[in-house]
């Protein structure tokens, strides 16, 4: 069972990796067989910390604010709003819900990304 604490310390940790550009913390993070989809219908998720690794480089030397809070906590998964605001090099801003579930070591085993930006559709028509 995933503690609201665990939860928030994972984010921090996710957060301070995202901003230093480590790719080294998502062994840290996230267990070697994790999954991480950035769509809950991404066609091609990622498998595994080389997946991961990969994708997290397509951010570097980005600034951001953020802000978490998780929602919901139950048995091993947990639902986290976030709220980005990219200032350079691009200005951008999003709001995101990630559903984590957590392996028993404190790694997310499965990270799913459901991310909203300002003035694009949030319907299918």
């Amino acid at each position: 069972m995933v503690e609201r604490e665990t939860v928030r310390r994972w984010v921090d940790g996710y957060e301070a990796a995202w901003r230093a550009g480590d790719a080294d913390a998502v062994a840290r993070l996230f267990t070697p067989d994790a999954r991480y989809a950035r769509s809950p219908y991404d066609p091609e998720e990622l498998v595994g910390h080389d997946a991961i690794r990969g994708f997290w480089t397509v951010d570097e030397g980005a600034t951001f604010t953020m802000t978490a809070e998780p929602l919901a906590v139950e048995g091993d998964v947990a639902v986290v709003r976030l709220e980005v605001r990219y200032t350079a090099p691009d200005v951008q801003e999003y709001r995101d819900l990630w559903v984590l579930r957590f392996a028993g070591d404190g790694r997310v085993a499965d990270f799913e990304e459901w991310a909203y930006w300002p003035g694009r559709a949030w319907t299918a028509t």
